[in-house]
């Protein structure tokens, strides 16, 4: 689990193609080595990776077929750059919001515009994905914690300050090139709740005092 504060932007050293999977090896960048191990969870562009192996300043993790099929991770080639985020600790501060590193869709950016002191960016994602978004919500993308601005059916917007903009990716991203989403899972949860069949199979939804009183509405 993560929180969507990029640690720092480390760079694709070599990506090896396995039969039917990838092995990328990662360089570090400014991520302490000495404070990973092998098994350890890395996000890499908003993707939870296993560390398989550990060599000076850099590591190398697996990618399966599905992984490759459903991110970007499949255009990463020797010198991409990449958001790295080590996973959280009990004692870490959530800055930013619970990511767990599984992507939900790639989104293509379809806008980019500066607006006073922040970049504002609009992208295409599918309905399907789009509503679990909410004005003021979060999303994380391309592992970057970020607050959403408008919502509509198939997009949405976000406000990218300088420093979020100088400290990852977002930087380098242009108008039509696709990005890792992960929407807030709390509100895949919600749905599910309002949707399951009460006791005795009737096709009712839960109760909405229950959900008042367990504070998800």
């Amino acid at each position: 689990m993560f929180t969507g504060l990029i640690e720092d932007v480390g760079k694709i050293g070599r990506v090896q193609r396995q039969s039917d999977d990838y092995r990328l090896t990662v360089q570090l960048g400014g991520l302490p080595g000495d404070d990973i191990r092998t098994g350890d969870s890395i996000a890499v562009n908003g993707v939870c990776l296993t560390v398989v192996s550990l060599q000076s300043g850099q590591f190398c993790a697996d990618v399966s077929p599905e992984t490759l099929q459903k991110t970007t991770l499949v255009r990463l080639k020797a010198g991409s750059s990449v958001n790295l985020e080590r996973a959280l600790t009990l004692s870490s501060r959530l800055g930013g919001h619970l990511v767990y590193g599984h992507v939900d869709e790639v989104a293509v950016l379809t806008s980019r515009s500066l607006e006073q002191n922040c970049i504002r960016m609009g992208f295409k994602l599918s309905r399907g994905t789009c509503r679990y978004l909410v004005a003021k919500g979060s999303v994380a993308i391309d592992g970057i914690s970020l607050t959403v601005n408008t919502v509509g059916e198939e997009d949405f917007t976000i406000a990218v300050i300088p420093h979020t903009l100088e400290k990852t990716t977002l930087k380098d991203r242009k108008i039509g090139d696709p990005v890792n989403i992960e929407v807030d899972i709390f509100a895949k949860y919600i749905e599910r709740l309002l949707n399951l069949p009460a006791e005795g199979g009737d096709k009712n939804k839960v109760d909405s005092q229950f959900l008042a009183k367990h504070g998800f509405l």
